[in-house]
């Protein structure tokens, strides 16, 4: 079991952005968090708060990406913690659908219209000059191989499943199956995943 292999983790998603709200796909493009998603880091703040509350602190880690760096100040700065920016936490590249909605899309190339039969996390890495599946495991997979100890990891929604489902040690398809969202966070220990908040 990978779950064995790797240790102790919280990992959250960046707070709602503007794209987020309209739809549109970001990718390694960015568009600045809302209101709302500054709330959620907020919240992710106190749930890492009561977690941490008897413990060290956790080395944090976030992407780049501004949205996902707004959100780790946010959250950590009030528990005296900084993140280190690791280029493997970007999340996935959407290639020529990033800046689009669904709707411009489906416009566009309309073999991508989503559809109730269509696999929505095989969708999103088969997009035109996208970045494939097994690419961000490859860069998830490094970034876990080189955590020494217990960490705070605040990345993106499909890099955040493919690097929970690596840890967990399931397969394309249960990283499909893992919940998303924003405003919680999911601590990985002993095995097993809990969703705090």
């Amino acid at each position: 079991m990978m779950a064995d292999k790797y240790p102790e983790i919280f990992v959250l998603r960046h707070g709602e952005t503007e794209w987020n709200r309209a739809g549109r796909f970001q990718g390694r493009l960015n568009s600045p968090l809302t209101e709302k998603g500054c709330g959620q880091a907020l919240i992710q703040s106190g749930l890492l708060d009561d977690a941490l509350a008897d413990r060290a602190k956790f080395p944090a880690f976030c992407s780049p990406l501004e949205r996902a760096a707004h959100t780790a100040s946010i959250a950590l700065e009030p528990l005296g913690l900084v993140a280190t920016q690791d280029a493997r936490l970007c999340e996935v590249a959407f290639g020529e659908f990033e800046g689009l909605t669904y709707e411009e899309v489906a416009k566009k190339w309309p073999q991508y219209k989503r559809t109730a039969d269509v696999d929505l996390f095989d969708w999103h890495f088969d997009v035109p000059a996208g970045e494939s599946l097994d690419s961000t495991r490859i860069r998830a997979k490094s970034f876990l191989d080189d955590l020494t100890g217990p960490s705070i990891i605040v990345t993106h929604g499909m890099t955040s499943r493919v690097l929970r489902g690596i840890w967990l040690g399931i397969d394309r398809r249960g990283m499909s199956d893992l919940p998303g969202g924003q405003g919680c966070v999911y601590h990985l220990r002993d095995g097993r995943q809990n969703r705090l908040g």
